[in-house]
């Protein structure tokens, strides 16, 4: 189903962004319909280089499988910009993944960051700034 079909079946109104979770889409979209990850974070300096907003409470948003098939609908409920070394034991549990320890979330997502800003030429360092999102299904 495509977004837009997903969107009309719901019966929502407003606006809404689809995407895929940039790696392991299949699997991050699973977690979100099965309610385990409620939460993401991404780069900051991505946004700012793109001259793109942040993401805001209240938003919609179409979460996309690897073959760009909606999955599920989310509605973001908080945003906040922190840096890596400071994200907290109850983000990386939101996030769902892996044990869901700060451990492994650092582990996983210090790797994932540093292909992300390699990209764009710049540096991942432990106090590199995040933008952490929580968020809940709405439709599936």
């Amino acid at each position: 189903m495509t977004a837009e079909e997903l969107w009309k079946k719901s019966g929502l109104s407003g606006s809404y962004d689809a995407w895929a979770f940039g790696e392991a889409a299949d699997r991050l979209a699973e977690l979100v319909v099965q309610g385990v990850k409620t939460a993401t974070c991404s780069a900051y300096d991505l946004y700012e280089i793109e001259h793109e907003s942040l993401p805001h409470a209240g938003e919609y948003s179409i979460i996309l499988n690897s073959e760009e098939e909606a999955v599920c609908i989310i509605k973001t409920q908080k945003v906040y910009v922190t840096e890596f070394n400071r994200v907290s034991e109850e983000h990386a549990c939101k996030e769902g993944e892996g044990d869901r320890s700060l451990e492994y979330w650092r582990k996983v997502h210090k790797a994932f960051l540093i292909r992300e800003l390699a990209s764009v030429n710049l540096p991942f360092q432990e106090n590199t700034k995040v933008v952490c999102e929580e968020f809940e299904v709405v439709y599936k």
